[in-house]
């Protein structure tokens, strides 16, 4: 279905997400709901998802979710991997992209209180190279924009700007010592860029955590973290070449490591 630009007007927009959240809101359970992603930061364009999440607290049956008749995908609690990103659904609502992301609030307050304490776990999550750190929950209270209920504020701890930047950096160096050792000497281009991808998000994750910057996901990270110059040592990578990557892993070592 095409979008008119009457369909794209803030007020039409308003409406929409005014709808969304009301239906979600209602749901057994659900305690707040969010808007996220690029909408809630003014970065959006027209043709943008809508990221929304639901924040319960006990238990969320999915099947309230399905209830509301909204054409798409609803996984499981845990569908996605279990963790602090534990499930969620893709639909198609008047027209417009929208993603549901389930937050246990349970979760959310143990991770806000493990992060003030400068404590946290990385965790594998689809999509993301560098995986992602518990404390992407707490970013989100930080940073999306409350729709209905009522939900924490926090500010950056002062712990987790010390303690996370050395643990992200630790991941950083031991990819790119692997990649020296087992990809380079091979000429594995494929899997020496892939290995310096995701250094240069570990690395970009710790230059934005020494900052109090929180992050959300992996798009704009190396741009916020100013190591786009990866892009240029990637480039540099010729199928079996074992010159070319040690070239490379060499560079990616210079620019990333302190």
């Amino acid at each position: 279905m095409t979008k008119t630009n009457e369909d794209r007007h803030p007020d039409h927009d308003d409406r929409f997400l005014d709808g969304v959240a009301d239906r979600l809101a209602a749901l057994p359970a659900v305690r707040a709901v969010t808007l996220g992603g690029s909408r809630a930061q003014g970065t959006h364009t027209p043709d943008s998802d809508w990221d929304v999440a639901v924040y319960y607290r006990g238990r969320f049956d999915p099947d309230d979710l399905r209830g509301i008749g909204w054409p798409g995908e609803v996984s499981e609690v845990g569908g996605w991997g279990g963790g602090v990103f534990n499930g969620g659904g893709w639909f198609t609502v008047d027209g417009r992209s929208v993603d549901v992301h389930y937050r246990d609030l349970d979760v959310v307050e143990h991770e806000l209180a493990e992060a003030r304490q400068g404590r946290f776990r990385w965790e594998p999550l689809m999509f993301h190279l560098a995986g992602i750190p518990s404390y992407l929950v707490v970013a989100e209270l930080a940073v999306n924009q409350v729709l209905r209920g009522a939900l924490p504020r926090p500010e950056y701890p002062r712990a987790l700007r010390e303690a996370a930047p050395p643990v992200w950096r630790q991941r950083a160096a031991m990819t790119l010592a692997y990649a020296k050792s087992a990809y380079a000497p091979r000429g594995q281009a494929t899997e020496t860029a892939g290995a310096i991808a995701t250094a240069a998000l570990q690395s970009a994750h710790a230059v934005l955590a020494g900052r109090g910057e929180w992050v959300t996901n992996e798009k704009q990270l190396l741009r916020r973290a100013g190591l786009r110059g990866i892009d240029a040592v990637v480039a540099g990578l010729r199928p079996d070449d074992p010159a070319a990557s040690a070239h490379a892993v060499a560079d990616a070592e210079g620019l990333l490591l302190p």
